[in-house]
């Protein structure tokens, strides 16, 4: 295996990122979707949480509330940001200590593709060979990167917004406001056990205060463009 170009660092933020093997999709119902938030949680501890131990002892299987009020040990990361899509989620996350993003990586993975295979009746890997990652080398491309992660999902709704084309405004904002799958809600003042997964504090800190939707929108346009060898790589 080549070396990682990427040397991690604690204090650090990167942009880490993984895709489903041959671009198919990874999370195929809203069920698979909540069990990756569950792992997002239960994954970044140095103690080990298994969820299907959980489910042994609950009659119909744990719910996300329950999982995301669990103890944990001490984190492997901070998790600033996340966004599930379709076939490749994006995560925002700075390591406590030397090899915390490799090892929380590294165990989100697997126990996901474990989940998945079960569940879905398959074998074989699931996601494209080990997870990409970059660094993040200023506050202002922190700001951009994070807003250009929250507004993902508009691809899902106004196909041409990262041209800058978007039909109906309004819309857009709602739609990624209340996309659940998105640690954008997080960011908005909504209360709900999601709430858990991330370190918003770590982020306001770099951020000074809440994007609005205007400022999200304009930076992940300014993000796209100023990155868009980048990104092509990503989708390749």
């Amino acid at each position: 295996m080549s070396e990682r170009s990427v040397r991690f660092a604690p204090g650090e933020w990167f942009h880490c990122y993984t895709r489903g093997v041959d671009k198919r999709q990874i999370y195929m119902d809203e069920h698979d979707a909540e069990r990756y938030q569950m792992l997002l949680y239960t994954c970044n501890s140095t103690k080990p949480i298994h969820i299907s131990n959980i489910r042994h002892r609950m009659r119909q299987g744990p719910t996300l509330p329950h999982v995301l009020a669990l103890p944990r040990g001490k984190l492997l990361v901070d998790i600033a940001a996340y966004v599930l899509m379709p076939n490749h989620p994006h995560l925002l996350l700075r390591e406590h200590d030397y090899g915390g993003i490799s090892s929380f990586m590294q165990k989100l993975g697997t126990a996901y593709t474990m989940y998945f295979n079960q569940k879905h009746e398959r074998t074989g890997a699931l996601l494209s060979g080990r997870f990409k990652a970059s660094h993040v080398p200023t506050d202002s491309y922190f700001r951009y990167l994070i807003n250009y992660i929250h507004g993902n999902p508009a691809e899902m709704y106004e196909a041409s917004w990262k041209k800058g084309v978007v039909k109906n405004e309004s819309s857009l904002r709602k739609q990624l406001c209340d996309y659940p799958f998105s640690s954008l809600p997080d960011y908005q003042g909504i209360k709900r056990p999601h709430n858990a997964i991330i370190n918003a504090s770590a982020a306001l800190d770099l951020l000074g205060a809440v994007p609005t939707y205007a400022r999200l929108r304009d930076d992940a346009h300014t993000f796209y463009r100023q990155e868009r060898d980048f990104l092509t790589e990503l989708d390749a």
